[in-house]
């Protein structure tokens, strides 16, 4: 059974708030909404990572005080996640030192409190302009979000929206930005055999760093959700001291 895509009109801009002041965030959140932008606010550093391991988002403006690390922190732990998503500073952090820190780390823009919200606004589109096109998204480093959704042992992936449908029992979840990088790369490479390292490379990016301990996590994660909803991935095996194998003829209902 496939599913038929629905035609959706282009999503607004997401832009990730990382601010621990809940007022503020709030209020540049308004902002960014009445200006035509989705907003979402994360008020630590940890909670921006994983969010931004789970979904896309077109910018990020990031605080550097934040309470559990510095926004310079959250930038390496993104780098090393292979995640890259533009990102605006917006700091109180006046000096140069910082200012520079941050640009040299690959920020787009530096902004300091007190600021004028129409030249954020102007500032966040600018750099949206520069960074951002149809054709040009990277969820990971093998999955755009322009791509198109693709079938995968009787689901439905939808990269454009982070999700994947389970046709039988009516169910559309979202799905981790690595477990589709995964998935994807499994779906392009039907019947090859697939070296940890490669894979990694592929959907992290060369210089992530990824252990192999850490991609069997996702993988086992990948298991669990297609079991969870009625699919055994049979012929997805692990091929001893290499890596993986994957031929989708292998798969059945759970229970048949």
């Amino acid at each position: 059974m496939s599913v038929t895509s629905t035609i959706r009109s282009p999503a607004k801009p997401l832009i990730l708030i990382v601010e621990d002041q809940p007022e503020l965030g709030k209020l540049i959140a308004n902002y960014l909404e009445n200006a035509g932008l989705q907003a979402q606010i994360c008020s630590r550093g940890d909670a921006a990572v994983r969010f931004l391991k789970d979904h896309f988002a077109n910018l990020m403006l990031l605080d550097i005080d934040l309470p559990d690390q510095s926004g310079f922190a959250v930038l390496e732990k993104l780098k090393k996640e292979g995640i890259s998503v533009p990102t605006i500073f917006l700091t109180g952090d006046d000096e140069e030192s910082s200012k520079l820190r941050g640009l040299e780390m690959g920020g787009d823009d530096y902004v300091t409190k007190p600021f004028s919200y129409a030249e954020l606004i102007a500032r966040i589109n600018a750099v949206l302009r520069r960074t951002e096109s149809a054709s040009d998204r990277n969820i990971t480093k093998n999955v755009k979000v322009s791509d198109r959704p693709f079938e995968f042992c009787g689901s439905q992936i939808n990269p454009q929206r982070l999700e994947v449908t389970f046709p039988k029992q009516k169910v559309t979840l979202n799905i981790g930005r690595k477990e589709l990088g995964i998935i994807a790369y499994l779906h392009a490479h039907q019947g090859e055999v697939i070296t940890r390292q490669t894979l990694i490379h592929s959907v992290w990016g060369i210089h992530a760093d990824i252990t192999s301990r850490s991609l069997d996590q996702y993988i086992v994660k990948i298991r669990e959700l297609f079991g969870e909803h009625g699919l055994k991935l049979d012929r997805f095996r692990t091929v001893h001291g290499v890596g993986y194998i994957f031929d989708p003829t292998g798969v059945t209902n759970v229970g048949e």
